[in-house]
């Protein structure tokens, strides 16, 4: 087979990660007796929240900043006497319990049951490793690398480094990573020089010039891609 190795990105590839996003925050603003906060804030959240997590790519921020940052921006922003460090805290304890799979998530991973899978995802670990230890692929991952933990994220080689330590492999043409983002997930895989598949499943206009070596926009597309390649 060409592939042996198969490393997904998290959100937005196997889970869905805007719906178990928006039920944390809701959840957070309850808590915080504002039970009509995500329609007020939610847009606004998103943008400072985007913005930070390019920041991080970038290597501009870190984590742990970030997680607080995007708050305090927010409230900051709105004029809300919220302390953002504990807001924050409680966002991931919910986020953590919120489990949403991507449709074909299960079904992916039931057919490559042949291969070696892994995780490679920038995030915190508590939350990550809560989501994935509660849902139906709690036991589908050899690793489940994470870049709190590894302490490099996407599209950063560190984070790669330290996956194929991990997973002790030594040859690059038999990895393919699988991830949404054109700058994390696929241009982190080009640079370190493995296969790319882009999962697009909003058609979203690449005008970036990242180029995958694959794009699909289900996941189950996967197998028809790697039986090919394979056979």
């Amino acid at each position: 087979m060409k592939y042996e190795i198969i490393l997904f990105d998290i959100d937005d590839t196997l889970f869905d990660f805007s719906m178990s996003e928006r039920e944390a925050l809701h959840k957070t603003f309850v808590e915080f007796e504002l039970p009509t906060g995500l329609a007020e804030y939610e847009a606004n959240y998103k943008e400072i929240s985007k913005g930070l997590w390019r920041d991080l790519e970038q290597g501009l921020t870190t984590l742990s900043e970030l997680g607080v940052e995007r708050f305090r921006r927010l409230f900051l922003g709105h004029e809300l006497e919220i302390n953002a460090d504990t807001f924050n805290s409680i966002y991931l304890e919910y986020l953590g319990k919120e489990i949403h799979l991507v449709k074909g998530a299960v079904e992916l991973c039931d057919n490559l049951a042949g291969y070696r899978l892994a995780i490679i995802t920038n995030g915190f670990t508590d939350v990550q490793t809560s989501r994935i230890g509660s849902s139906p692929l709690c036991n589908t991952f050899e690793h489940i690398i994470i870049s709190e933990e590894a302490g490099f994220q996407k599209p950063g080689k560190g984070i790669f480094d330290y996956a194929f330590s991990k997973l002790q492999i030594t040859d690059k043409t038999k990895v393919l990573i699988v991830g949404d983002s054109l700058t994390s997930d696929i241009q982190g895989g080009i640079n370190y020089g493995i296969d790319t598949c882009w999962f697009n499943p909003h058609f979203k206009e690449n005008n970036i010039g990242i180029k995958p070596t694959y794009e699909i926009r289900e996941l189950t597309d996967l197998i028809q891609i790697i039986g090919k390649m394979d056979s």
